[in-house]
């Protein structure tokens, strides 16, 4: 959202001063379109590199995205995101031609080193992920919204239309998620590498067609965004996660249709851009509002290109994941842009900017192959794909042209790669840059590799050999090395333990720290039931909860020792059920605390076991297992440094 100067939309009169400006600008771009005005002999293409900044100890994320601009003023190519532990750099737009990728990536190179050069004197490093396997739920706290008023305005205006009680993240893979949030910053999880394509406005509805068209495959290839909070969830899970962190709907007993913010459409594009910008107005109320000094309709009279300001903060707040932009170019004339979201930032920057070769090579290709996309492939189809690409990235099946079934990979080996390569040659891009980005892809294709499918079997293994917190660690760790070395991720080797030189779990929340899958027991369960599960699941240690999930006891090991040496007695009393045995007042820590006040409360009260609870609900187990594992990990490094 790069218009600064907006506020949220609550006075009337700056509102209803506000949306005719809105539609003055809609009557302005339909004239300038009506009459030509647009930029037609160059096409360009462009992108922006959003990133997540980590503690460099730590790897957890480190809100250092005001300091850095403050030391980096001088560079207009940086700007904030919604969060302080994320940044973003716009690119310089090349024209589609000659060497402009190896050019687009030497600028991310040159730019990614100057910010890691301001992040060394802040113990800060830079990470490029779709998603950062380190970041926990608390760091979405509103506290971390980047510290400017559009954000605090975007923010409250969104929660300004919540319709239910929270914001809520609902979402199935390998694991599973059920979170409520208290804002839409949930959305701060998400960091992208967003791809321009200038689209001259007669083919704009052919190429907005096919980039709806090609989303699936190309995110299918390029998915690497599959761990949430140590979740496992979708490849690319910064599409359900975008979507659900500003969905403002909640379910009812009608039937009426709603449309979230975020989306992928709801149908082709039949005559114009215009259809975009006249259904977002028509669905979406205006959320914020910035003052407009220009009427664009008067400065069409002058012969002079209008800002369309007023149509730019609206198209802002909703998010399409293949976006239609308006601009102005260096000559003065105005120009238009599709904006792919849909492509997840990293593994590496050589990766990236493959994957804009790709989307960019295979949208000119198709371009020239289908005139009229529609006629191959239904819409429903087309967003039948987007939604299991999503889900399966590389490892989806898509519903392909004139009903055709085909495999990601082999969809992109035996159809894709081709057509992006002939539309780079049409456009007489160097045969060395085609070949050394769409080599890439190829590669991933052929050995079923890409991000989220390394990240997904790297976390799975890690996980069966250290503590959650630790393997996230080690993945982001790995990734980061991977990243500097430029290596792209079809080559990458599955990390090890000793891919992290120092682990520091001094820090850490109890939240991250605890065990989250429990088994428990309720106060009028027989003692005999309590004593097989623990037995079953070789626990010491049972928690026992009502019916609503809150806390109301605890058996141990050494209580049912007791039991049953007593002969079913307990206390010199007959005892049948959990309530005759359980202790009633257990000792209890918020998830808020650290594992050192965990530690110490453990070790002073003498305790083997300490339940988590927030507002009196259970939530989690710390026992003295866990932290037998931590430490027994930190001897063995420093065995290995001896």
């Amino acid at each position: 959202m790069g218009e600064q100067k907006v506020n949220i939309a609550t006075d009337q009169e700056e509102l209803r001063k506000f949306t005719r400006s809105l539609l003055r600008d809609v009557q302005a771009l339909q004239y300038m379109l009506d009459n030509d005005w647009f930029e037609k002999d160059t096409i360009r293409i462009g992108a922006e590199q959003e990133m997540c900044l980590v503690n460099r100890r730590t790897l957890k994320p480190a809100n250092l995205a005001m300091p850095v601009l403050e030391k980096m003023a001088d560079h207009n190519w940086l700007t904030t995101e919604l969060a302080q532990f994320n940044l973003e750099t716009n690119l310089m737009p090349q024209e589609f031609s000659g060497n402009c990728f190896s050019v687009l990536e030497k600028e991310v190179r040159e730019n990614l080193k100057k910010i890691q050069k301001t992040l060394n004197k802040m113990d800060g490093d830079l990470v490029l992920t779709g998603i950062l396997p380190t970041l926990r739920k608390f760091d979405l706290d509103s506290q971390n919204l980047t510290p400017k008023p559009r954000y605090r305005a975007l923010i409250d205006a969104i929660h300004s239309q919540l319709i239910g009680t929270a914001f809520e993240l609902r979402l199935m893979g390998i694991d599973e998620i059920l979170v409520k949030h208290d804002t839409p910053l949930l959305e701060a999880c998400n960091t992208s590498f967003q791809i321009h394509l200038q689209v001259s406005p007669d083919q704009f509805v052919q190429m907005y067609n096919i980039a709806q068209t090609l989303t699936a495959p190309i995110m299918s290839i390029a998915a690497n965004s599959p761990i949430v909070f140590g979740k496992r969830l979708w490849h690319e899970t910064r599409i359900a996660l975008f979507q659900q962190a500003l969905d403002v709907r909640t379910t009812h007993e009608h039937m009426r249709e709603r449309s979230p913010r975020v989306s992928f459409g709801s149908g082709w594009l039949e005559n114009s851009i215009m259809e975009i910008y006249k259904e977002d107005i028509a669905r979406f109320r205006v959320l914020l509002n910035s003052e407009v000094s220009e009427d664009s309709i008067e400065t069409i009279k002058e012969g002079k290109v209008p800002k369309l300001r007023a149509l730019q903060v609206h198209n802002s707040t909703v998010y399409r994941w293949n976006r239609p932009c308006y601009g102005i170019s260096d000559n003065g004339k105005p120009h238009l842009r599709i904006e792919n979201r849909v492509v997840p930032a990293g593994p590496t920057v050589v990766d990236e900017v493959a994957n804009a070769a790709f989307w960019i090579g295979a949208m000119t290709g198709m371009a020239m192959k289908y005139p009229d996309i529609r006629e191959v492939i239904s819409w429903e189809d087309v967003r039948d794909n987007f939604a299991k690409a999503a889900r399966y990235g590389i490892d989806t099946t898509f519903t392909w042209m004139k009903d055709k079934k085909i495999s990601a990979c082999d969809l992109v080996l035996e159809e894709l790669l081709p057509l992006a390569r002939k539309g780079l040659t049409s456009r007489k891009v160097k045969k060395a840059d085609i070949d050394k980005y769409l080599g890439i892809i190829e590669e991933r294709a052929k050995r079923h590799m890409n991000g989220a499918r390394w990240q997904l079997r790297a976390f799975s293994k890690l996980k069966k050999e250290v503590g959650r917190d630790e393997a996230l660690t080690i993945l982001t760790a790995c990734m980061m090395k991977n990243q500097r070395e430029g290596t792209p991720v079809h080559e990458w080797e599955l990390p090890t333990t000793a891919d992290l030189e120092e682990y520091r779990p001094v820090r850490l929340k109890v939240e991250e720290f605890m065990e989250t899958d429990l088994f428990t027991v309720q106060k009028d369960d027989i003692i005999e039931l309590v004593a097989e599960l623990m037995e079953w699941r070789k626990v010491r240690y049972m928690p026992v909860e009502d019916s609503k999930g809150k806390l109301s006891g605890l058996i141990t090991s050494r209580i049912l020792m007791r039991y049953f040496t007593e002969r079913n007695r307990f206390n010199g009393k007959e005892a049948v059920l959990v309530k005759d045995i359980m202790r009633h007042d257990p000792i209890t820590i918020a998830p808020e605390a650290t594992i050192v006040e965990a530690m110490h409360l453990m070790r002073d009260k003498k305790l083997g076991c300490l339940p988590v609870v927030k507002d009196g609900e259970l939530i989690g187990l710390i026992t003295e297992m866990d932290f037998l594992r931590v430490s027994g990990r930190l001897i063995e490094r420093l065995e290995k440094e001896h």
